[in-house]
């Protein structure tokens, strides 16, 4: 028998947008079926073929996305991203800018008849 600790899941496993909104949607519709919504996402995430952490992921967002739960909207999240590439893309410009500039400073000094 194959030792357990070296079979791994694949990582990184996309799930279409409609398999997300019904995994959360039954989590929040049956919940109280369970003794726990932990339990519930256990039962739901193992009938869905994925891990119980990914399914509470999930869910977790969609609370704070209803403003059930604190915490940053996928709205918040995705203006952070795009304001971070942003930045990214502006100091990447400032750099070059500096370094044209001294560039050209060099060369006009360069340039410059010695007296």
């Amino acid at each position: 028998m194959e030792n357990a600790s070296k079979v791994k899941k694949p990582t990184g496993a996309r799930y279409s947008d409609e398999v997300r909104e019904r995994a959360v949607r039954m989590v929040l519709e049956h919940q109280h079926e369970y003794e726990t919504q932990g339990a519930a996402m256990r039962s739901i995430a193992s009938k869905m073929g994925m891990s119980r952490e990914t399914l509470r992921n999930w869910v977790n967002q969609a609370e704070r996305d209803r403003g059930q739960r604190a915490g940053s909207t996928t709205t918040d999240l995705a203006r952070l991203k795009e304001l971070e590439r942003e930045n990214r893309e502006l100091r990447t410009a400032n750099e070059i800018l500096r370094k044209a500039s001294a560039y050209f400073a060099q060369a006009e000094l360069d340039r410059r008849p010695k007296s």
